[in-house]
């Protein structure tokens, strides 16, 4: 697929890369789309089984994103998810630091309209300073215990420390300031490592994208 990495495949799933940017799916004002070009991809294969993707990423979040190749295996890998048997991975580059080094996030959001449960694991690898900002920030690493609808952006801002690139949940003022002093392009939040270990054994992993070198 053009400008989208395939990093495993066999005759049940598919791992692509996700590039920031690409939607998952298609709707209203969205020209291309994951599951448009996944689709398209294997549609001029002679037998290929459509593929469904079993969880989603963010339009503006990159990283690793499993479709499966047929409504059988679809529904056998969203079980997995749905049951917490596969873990999901990100890292983060945020505004300050947390208090704590490392901790769970359980502040329930509001999804449409109903308060839910959820979890955030996280750890701080990094602490740093953009000299060109003066701006303090932290690498984190996270992983989900839940799946809610922007779950890791949510969590982090509510913290005081907001993913930088984030204007739904961040800090507007800071992204534009980062955007014309410090080269800021995307969302600096990436999903970068899937594994399952015991239903269907699967560790994927998948590098940053450049955008995030200036912070590591």
């Amino acid at each position: 697929m053009k400008n989208v990495e395939i990093l495993y495949e066999d005759e049940y799933i598919i791992v692509i890369n996700k590039p920031a940017g690409l939607a998952v799916q298609g709707g209203k004002g969205v020209k291309t789309s994951l599951d448009r070009l996944l689709a398209e991809h294997f549609g001029g294969e002679n037998g290929a089984k459509h593929p469904l993707l079993v969880h989603r990423l963010d339009k503006d979040t990159s990283g690793v994103l499993l479709a499966a190749k047929g409504s059988e295996e679809a529904a056998r890998f969203s079980r997995i998810i749905n049951d917490r048997k596969a873990v999901k991975q990100y890292i983060a580059v945020c505004a300050g630091c947390p208090e704590k080094s490392a901790g769970v996030i359980t502040d329930e959001l509001v999804i449409r309209g109903v308060s839910k449960k959820s979890e955030t694991k996280y750890r701080v690898t990094k602490k740093s300073k953009l000299a060109s900002c003066n701006l303090e920030y932290s690498i984190i690493e996270l992983e989900l215990g839940t799946g809610r609808m922007h779950q890791i952006r949510r969590h982090l801002a509510m913290k005081g420390n907001p993913v930088l690139g984030d204007d739904k949940y961040g800090d507007f003022s800071l992204n534009k300031k980062l955007r014309k002093e410090a080269g800021l392009k995307r969302l600096l939040l990436h999903a970068y490592r899937l594994v399952i270990k015991n239903d269907f054994p699967l560790d994927i992993a998948s590098k940053l994208p450049d955008y995030f070198n200036a912070y590591l």
